[in-house]
């Protein structure tokens, strides 16, 4: 898909993640796209893979992006779900990685996915620099912990935390030239996620800064958490 969205024209918070889906090149065979699809952390080839999730037999991506994610787990035998609000990400995922037969693309926002899911339960749910950095995890965090399986596993990863700067973080979606359209990212120290994972039920939880290739770098905070068996 080639079509470009001028941010002057975004409107909503959906209208960016359709832009955003523009901007992603599928450079990468689908070979490369597999072998490259758990990147936790933003460096290439650094860090942990598919190993973090256990060994579930279902799993639920929450921001699938390009779908590469999915489409791993689905190449394994696992029944792989994803969901995004994107259209764009959508159709594009679907279009190259919709011949797996265990693998399924949802457009939805993931409140609104999690909350309709009825009896629905995946053994891991996942996300990697996607909706659980964008979602108000007070809202998120109850609804997950209903949708995994006893003994299931959380694990996400986004951006460390700004010292000193927590809770929800605010961006223009539009730009500053463009419509007042908003968007929010939360941020929080190790501890904090930990705190709020245990509050909402998890146990063995565990949230760290996984360094960087180079001390000088930017880490990745990367946590992993389940359901009580």
């Amino acid at each position: 898909m080639s079509t470009r969205i001028d941010p002057a024209q975004t409107t909503s918070p959906v209208g960016y993640w359709d832009r955003y889906g523009t901007g992603q090149a599928d450079a990468e065979t689908p070979e490369e796209a597999l072998k490259n699809a758990f990147g936790w952390c933003q460096y290439e080839g650094h860090g942990p893979g598919d190993e973090l999730l256990g060994q579930p037999a279902t799993a639920l991506e929450l921001g699938f992006g390009r779908g590469n994610a999915v489409a791993a787990l689905a190449s394994k035998g696992i029944d792989a779900t994803g969901v995004d609000v994107s259209s764009v990400q959508r159709e594009r995922a679907a279009a190259r990685w919709g011949h797996l037969a265990n693998a399924e693309f949802v457009r939805s926002e993931v409140v609104d996915f999690l909350s309709g899911a009825g009896g629905r339960r995946w053994e891991a749910v996942y996300s990697i620099w996607g909706a659980v950095w964008f979602t108000d995890p007070e809202r998120l965090l109850p609804l997950i912990l209903d949708r995994l399986e006893p003994g299931g596993r959380l694990v996400f990863s986004h951006a460390p935390a700004v010292p000193g700067a927590y809770g929800p973080q605010g961006m223009y979606g539009a730009g500053f030239t463009g419509r007042p359209v908003w968007l929010y990212r939360w941020a929080y120290e190790p501890e904090q996620w930990a705190d709020l994972l245990a509050r909402y039920g998890f146990t063995d939880v565990d949230v760290r800064i996984h360094p960087a290739p180079a001390p000088e770098l930017l880490g990745t905070l990367i946590a992993t958490a389940c359901r009580a068996r």
